[in-house]
Order: structure tokens, then sequence, then C-alpha cells
């Protein structure tokens, strides 16, 4: 079959053990390796508007209020410092919010649109909210609207998980589908932690000379520092342009994907992604426009309920016919009941480690930054999380693979079942030492021991990410699989708003550690149900 100038493969059946030696390996692998970068790319420009929303609220802090002074949010008055720091979680909690939302669509884009071109197109579309954010960045008085327009734009990046995981699934047989995705995910995931240790370093010089922009200068000790905020989005363009290219000369579209020309197939993907942004703008418009005394977690969640409701709805009623004959064979998954269960499941565990990826930097900054107890409340503590915030979001993405493989040897139902087990007592141990902190003098203290407990809690996200998607792999066959992993990964990486935002309202609460608490719980609901659907003796699908 020959496309744009391209032969795809006519045949393919990894499960066919001659036609995989032969040819099935090399293909899947190329199709892997290349996957790998976009997707680390979609991570990385998705969650760095939590390392944007520190730096933009250090900038802030540091000149006075005279950098990026949002006071028109707030009805023209000046936000009290707690009103400030629950401001800034708005930004990750949007690019989360629309990320979420983008993974709906993207759950389905592969058989309609081909993988190669899916691809291709997210890849294109993750330059406008890089560029944009170093264009905005460069001026203090940029409204705080363009950056929650360019936060949802963000959002591309992680609507491309559900597709990327999706498309990869058809390349593999069954017997490799544990360590395929993991590989897959888990380097997809690093882009995180490649974020968080590339920006800090970036912002600090003139990466692009006069094209960049001039820096903001700020009072440090008894002289001035200056920060390049800006290259926190304008270093993601060049490397965007590379992969644009690798990913449309060296991934294919398979036979049994009817994408057509590139033309009309990347014109459905955008059409798609245009109903995925809808969804996620009136969402939005719905979260930052107040709602009276009505409960903020409450809020949050009917916010997030709206986003999915109107995303479905509009890829139902509002898609030409050659997209809506082959999103009713694959909305067949949602009259499924463990559809839901593992969607329920990899909530617990992507939905965790995106979301601690996503308030990680800032909940370090509010917490152990600043006394918030004593004579001296309100001082900053002068701990410098720079050096340290890459390593739990990297612990979680190196070691997805290892909780894949883990799944394949020793079934993925008992690795995630041990693996919730060790989650729960994780996020109690961290509660609790965030309480210590919030009631001393001097919280810097506890530093070191919260972060070896929340490095271990994402290494348990890792696992548990690579063990859940072994099981749907091994659950549903070869029509299911792929929507239900797109399905599932869309629903999780809700985390990556719900988080945020829980902890923005506890943060201004002053008591984080009850959204920690909360999670436990949570968790806690995760480890019966997994055990009674999959993991104990006789169980319905044992796994």
């Amino acid at each position: 079959m020959r496309t744009q100038g391209k032969e795809w493969p006519e045949y393919w059946d990894p499960e066919d053990e001659g036609f995989w030696a032969r040819t099935g390996k090399r293909v899947a692998s190329r199709n892997l390796w290349v996957s790998i970068p976009n997707l680390l790319l979609g991570f990385a420009i998705w969650i760095y508007w939590g390392m944007v929303a520190k730096y933009v609220q250090q900038l802030h802090f540091a000149t006075g209020g005279k950098a990026f002074d949002f006071t028109f949010m707030n009805g023209g008055q000046p936000y009290d410092e707690a009103g400030y720091r629950g401001l800034m979680f708005l930004l990750p909690a949007v690019a989360g919010l629309a990320g979420a939302t983008l993974r709906i669509p993207h759950s389905f884009m592969i058989a309609i649109s081909g993988g190669r071109n899916v691809k291709f197109l997210t890849t294109v579309l993750l330059i406008l909210p890089s560029l944009g954010a170093g264009i905005a960045l460069q001026d203090p008085t940029t409204p705080f609207t363009v950056f929650l327009v360019l936060a949802a734009l963000s959002g591309v990046g992680g609507g491309a998980f559900a597709s990327s995981m999706s498309n990869i699934s058809f390349f593999f047989p069954k017997r490799m589908q544990g360590l395929a995705l993991g590989l897959n995910a888990g380097l997809g995931n690093l882009g995180v932690s490649l974020m968080q240790f590339l920006i800090p370093w970036v912002i600090t010089f003139g990466l692009f000379g006069r094209l960049g922009g001039k820096p903001y200068e700020y009072a440090a000790g008894a002289g001035t520092a200056s920060m390049w905020v800006q290259n926190a989005g304008l270093v993601w363009v060049p490397i965007l342009v590379t992969v644009v290219v690798l990913t449309w000369f060296l991934m294919d579209n398979l036979p049994f994907h009817k994408c057509g020309p590139a033309p009309i197939a990347l014109g459905k993907c955008l059409w798609l992604t245009v109903i995925g942004l809808a969804g996620a703008g009136i969402a939005i418009a719905l979260l930052v426009v107040p709602w009276g005394g009505f409960p903020d977690l409450l809020k949050t969640l009917i916010v997030a309920v709206v986003a999915v409701a109107v995303t479905l709805g509009g890829m139902r009623y509002l898609t030409p016919r050659a997209i809506q004959e082959p999103l009713k064979a694959q909305f067949s998954i949602f009259g499924l009941k463990h559809n839901w269960v593992m969607t329920y499941l990899y909530v617990m565990t992507f939905g965790s480690f995106i979301g601690y990826s996503n308030a990680f930097p800032k909940l370090i900054d509010d917490v152990f930054g600043v006394v918030q107890a004593g004579p001296h409340a309100g001082q900053p503590t002068g701990l410098s999380s720079a050096a340290y915030i890459f390593i739990g979001a990297g612990v979680g993405a190196l070691i997805r693979p290892v909780g894949g493989w883990l799944g394949d040897k020793f079934g993925g139902a008992r690795v995630t079942h041990w693996d919730t087990v060790l989650m729960v007592f994780a996020t109690i141990g961290a509660g609790y030492i965030v309480s210590l902190a919030m009631e001393s003098p001097e919280p810097q203290k506890y530093f070191v021991p919260f972060l070896a407990v929340f490095v271990f809690l994402f290494a348990t996200t890792g696992i548990g990410n690579g063990s859940t998607f072994r099981m749907i792999g091994v659950i549903f066959d070869k029509d299911q699989r792929g929507p239900v992993l797109g399905f599932s990964s869309a629903i999780a990486a809700y985390g990556a708003y719900l988080i945020p935002k829980v902890f923005a309202a506890q943060i201004q609460a002053g008591t984080p550690q009850y959204a920690l608490y909360g999670f436990a719980v949570y968790y806690a609901t995760c480890l019966v149900l997994n055990w009674w659907f999959y993991a104990r003796k006789n169980a319905e699908v044992p796994c």
C-alpha cells in the first residue's frame, strides 16, 4: 500500500511468529523508538506549567509584586500571599484539565487517522504553546488569561499519551505488551523529569541571544540576579521541529487502520482535537468563574465531569459520518464493566504520577520554602528546590518499564496489589511529615525525609503504571485494547488537574497534609477492587 509517497506494511499480525521474526520486530521497534521522544516532548510541554508557575511566583515576590501582577483576577485587588500561591496552582491545573480532556478524542484517533499521521500533527501543534509561552513570558504585563489559553493548548501534549499508547499496542504481540508499553510510557513520562531538570538551568542565561528577549532583574542578596523565564517555553521549539521531521519519515500507519490519504486523515485528527479543546475550554471557563460559596472540591469534580460529557457529546454528534462510524464501534467499550474498573485503578497509578509531578515544584516551595508557624511565619527558609524536583518524576518514569516486566513475569494483578499497599503507607507517611513541617519554625529540616518518602511514592506510581497497563493488555482483545488503554489513560490524566486543585485549596487552608491523607483513603478502595476482581483466588478475571 502506498500513501503520499510512503510504503506502509500491507500485512500486520505480530502474533504470527514468522512474520514477527522477518519484518514485524524491525518495524515495531522503529516506531517505538520514534514514539518515545515524541511522547517525552508531549509530557514535558504539558507539565511545564508547574515550573512556570513556580518561577513566575518567585519573580513576583522578588520584585515586590512588579512582575506578573494579576490583580484583575481578584477584582482589581492585590492578592495576599496565600491567595497568589493558590492562583499560581491554576496554571498547571488548567494544563492538566485540558490534557486529560484531549485524551478522550486521542483514545479513538489511531483507528481513524493512523499512527504516523496522529503523532505528526500532535507534535506540530505543540510548537504553538511552546513558542507562545516564550513570547508571553517576556512581558510582565501579559494578562493572566493569555497564560490560561497557552496552558490549555499545552494539553495537546497530555492528550498525545492516549493515542501514543494505543498506537504502540497494535505493533507488539501480547507477550511483549507489558515491556513495550512500559518503555513507551516510562521513557515518555521521563519528559516530566527532563523538563524539571532542564528548565532551572536554561532560565539562567540568554540561550537564544537577542532573539530570546531580555532577562528579568531582581534583588538577590546584596546584589541582583537575572532570569530568562521565557526560555522555559522557547527551549522546546527547535527540538520539536526535529522530532516532527523524524515522525513524518520514520513512523508508519498500519493496514487495518483505514485512515485514507494523509490530508484527509490529518483533517479528521484536527477536527477531533478541536472538539477536545472546546470541551476543555467550556470546563476551564466554569473553573475560573466564581461560584459564590459553592464547595471548591465539589466544583472541581463537576468541572471535570462537564469536560468529559461535552467532549464525548461533541465526538458523538458533531463529527462527519466518516468519523462517526468507526467511533461507534469503539464506543462499545463503555458497556464493558472491566473498562470502568481498570480506569478506576489506572487513576490511582498514572493519575497520581502525573498529578504529583504537576504539583511537586510548588508544593515544595509552599510547604518547606516558607515558615508557616512561630514568630517568623511568612519568612522564606532559603531552601532551593531546583536541585531535587526532577528526582521524583524521573524515578517514577524510569521504573515504569520494571512494573510492566514484573507484570509479565508474576501477573499484573499481583504486582498491582502489593504496589497499592505500599502507596497507602507512603502517602500517609508523606502527609505526616508535611504536618510536622507546617507546625515547625524550621520546616526545611523535614525536607530530606519528605523527599525520600515522596520519591518512594513516585516509584510506586511508576511500578503500578506498568503493571496496570499490562493488565489491560491481557484482559481485553485486540479491538478493545487500544480504546480501553486510551480512555483509561484519559480519565487518569485528570489527576494532573485534580491534584494541583486539591493542594491549592489545602495550601490556602493551611492543611496540605489533609490532601495526602485523602489520597491514601482512595488508594485503599483501589486495593479492595483490584483484589476482588483480579488478584484473589478464583477472581473473575485473574491476570
